[in-house]
């Protein structure tokens, strides 16, 4: 019996392959971040059948099916028919941004992604939030396992909607059964990142609270895409911490950074954070100081235990981050110019700012009396 075909064979081959088994996922958030990072991880994959990218504009994933709009608007479930799995990325941590519209954009756009994944046939919504959910407490085990209760409150920088996103991600499956929901939640994320605790590695110096024990444990952007490509591979399924293996300790990172240390009283520091919020100079809430000063470290152990190990050390990632924040200088979360950075000098600029909301506040009362 003659062989087959030459063109029948490579089509025989190409229907068995893995990636004609595989998956086709939609990611939101694709044109961006890590959307953007993992849309073209898993249109790369062998294991991978086909990626459709959302967004509200078109990305630089060429292999992908682009699908421009809002994914508050219920015209996604359509887009999402034939979709495996949707990796929900499109949500806005941004510092500058107002912090209703913000929470109204996240939590509508994860309703809105979850149902409409139900309603489309997807088997499988992956979300990302942080580990920051569990909360950063004096008391918190070293590591903590991914079943440890979620113990953060609302008074740092998004966190209020990434413990709201965690409650729609434990309600889904039984709003719409069928459909399983994995929640991935890295440690601080770096790698183009720009979050409160990316900009506390800004300041000319690092400011520790008097009597706080800190624990530092990173999670590189690289790393966290491979920990979500296990997850859409469903090599691990449920909530799932992700990070670099184990912590450094507030001296560790003093000495790897070369940035020194200035120590102020918790009551001096909380208030004075507080303050700055409160008159708008700093965006960051004195929540976000809370993540600086009490360990919040993961042990990643459901990703271990699916094979998956982080590519970078807590050293490594450090390091890019020192060279991805040169040059930049912030004082309490508050970006300077660097002619004023300079000029005020590290302890300066903490006083300055301190001394502007003083000002603030005898200006206020002065109007009232008048």
């Amino acid at each position: 019996m003659s062989s087959p075909d030459p063109q029948v064979r490579a089509a025989r081959n190409h229907s068995t392959s893995p990636a004609a088994r595989g998956p086709v996922v939609a990611v939101t958030g694709a044109a961006s971040g890590v959307g953007a990072l993992l849309a073209e991880r898993l249109a790369d994959s062998e294991e991978i059948r086909q990626v459709i990218a959302i967004d509200e504009r078109r990305g630089e994933c060429a292999s992908a099916q682009w699908h421009i709009l809002d994914v508050r608007d219920p015209a996604i479930a359509e887009k999402l028919r034939g979709a495996d799995v949707v990796v929900h990325l499109a949500v806005d941590l941004d510092l500058g941004a107002d912090s209703a519209a913000r929470s109204a954009y996240n939590v509508r756009g994860t309703q809105t992604v979850l149902t409409a994944a139900a309603a489309a046939g997807v088997h499988r919504v992956v979300l990302c939030t942080s580990a920051m959910v569990y909360g950063a407490l004096p008391d918190n085990e070293l590591p903590l396992l991914e079943d440890a209760e979620l113990r953060a409150t609302a008074e740092a920088t998004g966190v209020g909607d990434l413990l709201e996103i965690e409650r729609l991600a434990r309600r889904a499956p039984r709003a719409h059964p069928g459909l399983n929901v994995t929640v991935v939640r890295p440690a601080v994320l770096v790698g183009g990142t720009d979050t409160a605790l990316t900009r506390y590695f800004e300041s000319p110096r690092l400011l520790v609270v008097a009597g706080s024990r800190p624990a530092w444990q990173f999670c590189h952007v690289e790393d966290l895409c491979g920990a979500l490509e296990y997850a859409v591979l469903e090599k691990v399924d449920g909530e799932l911490a992700v990070g670099c293996e184990g912590w450094l300790e507030q001296e560790e990172v003093e000495e790897l950074s070369g940035i020194r240390r200035m120590e102020l009283p918790s009551a001096v520091a909380l208030g004075a954070a507080a303050r700055l919020h409160r008159i708008g100079l700093t965006p960051s809430p004195a929540g976000d100081l809370a993540y600086t000063m009490y360990p919040w470290v993961v042990s990643g152990s459901r990703l271990h235990e699916a094979g998956w190990r982080p590519l970078w050390t807590n050293e490594e990632v450090l390091a890019e981050l020192l060279e991805e924040v040169a040059g930049r200088h912030t004082v309490a979360g508050r970006r300077l110019g660097r002619k004023d950075a300079t000029a005020a000098g590290a302890a300066g600029a903490t006083v300055a700012l301190l001394g502007t909301a003083a000002l603030v506040r005898r200006a206020r009362k002065a109007r009232r009396r008048i």
